[in-house]
């Protein structure tokens, strides 16, 4: 059985399938510890032009593979959109991705785009976003405390969760991310409270209280006085 090596038949994709590109990363989670049995190859090609911008999903010497395709124009555009909603994942794929295929012109033209976005960080919250934030936080916590149904107390914990997890961050400077990527975030920005909310997965009343926690950094609970 041949040994599976993501650069490799990455490189070996980008050149049977975009052999025109100005330049093509590998990044994601098969680079590096966090690599599992089923990651995929996260790849991003940049064309000089159409069929650009697209994204396609498909399978590559037994890889489930991702393609981010794009000219410069969408992938400026996504760029842009990525950090409005604080993950910048497109942009951490350029910057930290395995060079697949390019030019040095074109390549450190990206990477260095890619890199001051990212060093700018997250845009701070405004205070309608604050407000909303804690609002929708100190909902879900009374949901919580007064669920008495273990179905919907386990959503609605993992609601409080991601949402206690994505305001710490942002009251941080910090960007976030979705999914794993939002715990490994917290793990990097704040070791010690992403080690008390994973603690309290699972239990309402803990959970209750380290998203209190988060809310005490903001200001403290926020229901009644909302008007937006």
């Amino acid at each position: 059985m041949r040994c599976m090596d993501p650069v490799e038949d990455a490189r070996a994709l980008v050149s049977e399938r975009f052999p025109d590109a100005l330049t093509a990363f590998l990044g994601g989670s098969v680079l590096s510890a966090w690599r599992t049995a089923t990651s995929d190859l996260d790849i991003v090609v940049i064309l000089a032009g159409p069929p650009a911008p697209y994204r396609e999903s498909l399978r590559w010497r037994g890889w489930p593979v991702e393609t981010f395709v794009h000219d410069a124009a969408s992938l400026e555009h996504f760029f842009a959109a990525d950090a409005a909603r604080r993950r910048p994942t497109l942009a951490r794929m350029c910057r930290d991705g395995v060079l697949l295929a390019g030019t040095p012109e074109d390549t450190d033209a990206i990477r260095e785009r890619a890199r001051l976005l990212l060093a700018a960080g997250p845009a701070p919250l405004s205070a309608v976003e604050l407000a909303l934030a804690r609002y929708g936080l100190t909902d879900a916590v009374d949901d919580l405390t007064g669920s008495t149904d273990p179905a919907e107390t386990a959503v609605i914990g993992w609601r409080v969760w991601t949402q206690a997890a994505e305001l710490a961050l942002a009251l941080a400077g910090y960007w976030s991310g979705s999914g794993k990527w939002l715990l490994r975030e917290l793990r990097d920005a704040d070791p010690g409270l992403a080690a008390r909310m994973v603690a309290a997965i699972g239990d309402p009343a803990a959970l209750a209280g380290v998203a209190d926690e988060v809310l005490a950094r903001a200001g403290g609970r926020f229901w009644a006085g909302l008007k937006i």
